[in-house]
């Protein structure tokens, strides 16, 4: 066991290229330098910055390793230099690096990074917000620009410091004018396409969300750790309190203009899902419209499982440092809340504390019903308001009915005094009833029933009137007592199988990866954590539940009532159907590259029983003919026929070399020889063979480091292949620009164009989109031309050419200047 403290990390994040990340990540070294500590420069990429590289002054650098890779020749950091010399602090650039393969090294410069923290070396290090992996499709969007090189959130987000390096975008752009970022000649290309102030103004709004929501993590993870209970408003976040009512809508549109009032405003829905309080009444098709609102507004959706509504709901708010809570007014009329007492809108605002309370109006208030209750069958209004009732509606009907003395008979007097045990039953359940009975029993013998003004319990009649009541009272209160318990029961199930239909849905949106659901386990039941492990732990405050063979869902916290151990099993049941797949997509993963071989062996067999032997046999014929003695040819056919077996010869060597050279591209032994080259050197050539193509202006288009021969062979293909989609009378067009250290030329046809589907399969070799046999060739020229570009560092992709066709675009890297 190695007893060295991990190092510690820090990032500087920037919004986009240029906004000085490199500089202040340099000037931190030297800072800590100047500090005492032991500094070196593991790697930095000034690209060709003076200020930048002025920066380096005074710091240790640790020289570079040299390495090659398919003919080129390139400098990587040297970590097991930077490991033997095992400084106090490294600055490592570029943290979304590929490395270059070869000799052990890590494929990605961030776990060379983790190789130095584990070696409890400090790093330093810099990285742009498209470099992550959650926002690249985003910024691809947003700029046009893919891009390869990524970085997992959880990997920048493990950081100690993370600082975020700004500069508004007509600073950053005016710095670009000035030639601080790029070379001149590259300047007009980056502002018009990149570095557009839309696109800026969008990387900046990114990047200060992502670093918002790392700083509200951090904060969140201190107030645990801490014990902190208290809202700290740092930032403004809104829950909103659903019952499935019809009310939601209202709530949900209210809650989203309280939060939409501050910027970064967060929006949560919250629905308890349990038997009383919030969940009465609940309507599964309401919620679902409610949850899609919610999310259409740009909130979040969250269900949780809890004894008691008012408090779920202010531990909720609290756990995610809400600082406004917004509910609906009751749904109960003034009788309903006279009888049990105050509801869970004046138990949240008096449990809430700092967390200011929201009481929205609606339609529906005050025509709700009495909600049932989940642990006993009568609330404690109820249990007090029982007996009370039992002893004084009695007397009440009495002095009402001494007022009426000789209008009504002792049948009518009887059944009144019967009619009050009956309604003190509903109220307050058996006990209430029978105090009822009693206290009615013994004033109708003493007021109503002769001799009057004295009790007779002696007297038959008097004694089957008592019997009567007790009798009718106790059956009344049964009744009512066991319709309370099967409606609870009825209710629980209902909020269980909405817990669970949320579940399903969940998964359904694709949320069903093993991480996803046990977060939404742990909220869900209020937990402090859930976990999946290979055997059930013993540990005190752990609930375990099987998962599966061999696997146990374990979640800390509470102690789990027994229906929600029944629920908490349905979502193991769950988290094991996940791992399940989770093992099965592992072991399909395993045999796709075996189906795709067999797929490339049958289509190679396809193809090469025709191409082969096409030339083959037209070669053979003519060499045949040659030969023969029979026939004695004039010099014109003699020609002809050497040509044939010349032309048949050539398509069978190009056909040979197309598939060794793919035969060498996937063994990774395809030898380059990368120098710096011009369009101009190869186009020349690339084009002899197709007439018509129509070449655009390419002077100002700087030198690329690239195989001439390679590239000469790529454009070719994609020549090529676009002459024969071009419609007669139409010319290929090949055009060129540079942009940040790139140079894209273009081959733009007007054919057409590529079928909804064809991008995926247009680069698969021995493919022929649109082809219904194998009597076209092989299909390898985009397959070669893309991995011999991807061979130079190049990326090869198609896009719509505008009014129809297609547009092949290469992507290759320019020479670096001498």
């Amino acid at each position: 066991m190695s007893d060295v403290r991990p190092g510690r990390l820090k990032v500087y994040l920037g919004a986009a290229p240029g906004v000085g990340k490199t500089y202040r990540m340099l000037d931190e070294g030297r800072r800590r330098a100047a500090r005492g500590a032991d500094v070196v420069v593991g790697f930095a990429e000034c690209h060709g910055r003076p200020r930048t590289e002025a920066m380096l002054d005074g710091l240790e650098t640790v020289p570079r390793t040299s390495c090659l890779y398919r003919g080129g020749r390139f400098e990587e950091m040297d970590l097991e230099a930077v490991l033997a010399r095992r400084p106090q602090v490294a600055i490592v650039d570029e943290f979304a690096h590929s490395n270059i393969p070869g000799d052990g090294r890590n494929p990605k410069r961030w776990q060379d990074i983790e190789t130095l923290l584990d070696a409890g070396v400090d790093v330093v290090t810099a990285l742009n917000i498209q470099h992550l992996e959650s926002l690249n499709d985003v910024v691809e969007k947003i700029t046009g620009v893919p891009q390869h090189e990524t970085v997992p959130d959880e990997v920048v987000r493990r950081a100690r410091q993370i600082e975020l390096v700004d500069m508004e975008p007509e600073g950053l752009r005016r710095r670009m004018a000035h030639g601080n970022v790029y070379a001149p000649e590259k300047v007009d290309a980056a502002l018009a396409n990149y570095f557009r102030p839309g696109n800026l103004t969008a990387l900046r709004q990114l990047a200060l969300l992502w670093v918002a929501d790392r700083v509200d993590e951090a904060l969140q993870e201190y107030r645990s750790q801490h014990g902190i209970g208290g809202v700290w408003e740092t930032r403004e976040r809104v829950v909103v309190a659903l019952t499935g009512g019809p009310e939601g809508g209202t709530l949900i549109r209210r809650a989203a203009r309280i939060a939409d009032r501050s910027a970064g405003g967060d929006l949560l829905a919250v629905h308890v899902a349990r038997s009383d309080g919030l969940a009465a009444g609940v309507s599964h098709a309401s919620l679902v419209r409610q949850r899609r609102l919610v999310e259409d507004l740009g909130g979040s959706y969250h269900s949780v499982v809890g004894d008691d509504v008012a408090t779920t709901l202010v531990e909720f708010a609290r756990a995610e440092n809400a600082t406004q809570l917004v509910l609906g007014t009751s749904r109960r009329g003034r009788f309903a809340r006279f009888l049990t007492g105050p509801g869970t809108g004046e138990t949240v605002t008096a449990l809430s504390g700092d967390i200011d309370v929201h009481r929205v109006t609606h339609e529906r208030a005050g025509r709700g019903t009495l909600p049932p209750s989940r642990r006993r069958t009568l609330s404690t209004a109820r249990l007090i308001a029982g007996p009370v009732a039992g002893l004084v509606l009695p007397v009440l009907l009495t002095i009402a009915l001494a007022q009426l003395r000789g209008t009504l008979n002792l049948t009518s007097e009887a059944l009144l005094f019967l009619l009050t045990v009956v309604g003190v039953a509903c109220i307050g359940g058996v006990t209430s009833a029978v105090i009822a009975s009693v206290t009615a029993s013994l004033l109708l013998n003493y007021w109503f029933i002769p001799p009057i003004g004295q009790f007779t319990l002696e007297d038959p009649n008097a004694l089957l009137a008592l019997a009567v009541f007790a009798v009718v009272a106790a059956t009344v209160a049964a009744v009512v007592d066991r319709s309370l318990r099967l409606s609870r029961r009825s209710a629980r199930a209902t909020a269980e199988a909405e817990t669970m239909s949320s579940l399903a849905g969940s998964i359904v949106r694709g949320e069903a990866t093993i991480p996803a659901l046990l977060e939404r386990t742990r909220e869900t039941f209020g937990m402090e954590s859930a976990d999946l492990t290979d055997e059930s732990p013993d540990a005190a405050g752990l609930t375990a539940v099987p998962a599966g063979p061999g696997a146990f869902l374990a979640l800390r916290g509470r102690t789990l009532s027994s229906s929600e151990r029944r629920v908490l099993a349905a979502f193991a049941a769950h988290v094991g159907s996940a791992v399940e797949r989770a093992r099965l997509a592992e072991a399909a993963a395993e045999v796709e590259p075996v189906k795709a071989a067999d797929r490339l062996r049958t289509a190679l067999l396809r193809a090469v029983g025709h191409d082969l032997r096409t030339p083959l046999a037209a070669g053979w014929a003519a060499v045949t003919s040659l030969r023969s003695r029979d026939v004695q040819f004039s010099p014109e056919d003699r020609d002809e026929l050497l040509a044939t077996a010349d032309e048949s010869m050539a398509k069978l060597n190009r056909l040979v070399e197309n598939l060794l050279d793919l035969s060498r591209l996937e063994a990774g032994a395809l030898t380059l020889n990368l120098r710096t080259t011009t369009l101009e050197e190869v186009l020349p050539m690339a084009l002899a063979d197709v007439p018509g193509v129509e070449v655009a202006d390419l002077e100002k288009i700087p030198a690329l480091l690239v195989d001439p021969p390679l590239l000469e062979r790529v454009i070719a293909n994609l020549v090529g292949n676009a002459a024969r989609h071009t419609p007669v009378g139409r010319k290929v067009l090949v055009t060129a620009s540079a942009l940040a250290g790139r140079v894209e030329l273009r081959v733009v046809d007007r054919g057409p164009g590529l079928p909804p589907d064809g991008r995926e399969r247009l680069f698969e070799p021995f493919q022929r989109l649109g082809d219904t046999d194998n009597t076209t060739g092989l299909g390898l020229g985009l397959a070669l031309a893309r991995g011999l570009t991807e061979a130079m560092n190049g990326t090869l992709a198609p896009e719509d050419t505008p009014g129809g066709g297609l547009t092949m675009v290469l992507s290759l890297p320019v020479a670096p200047a001498l």
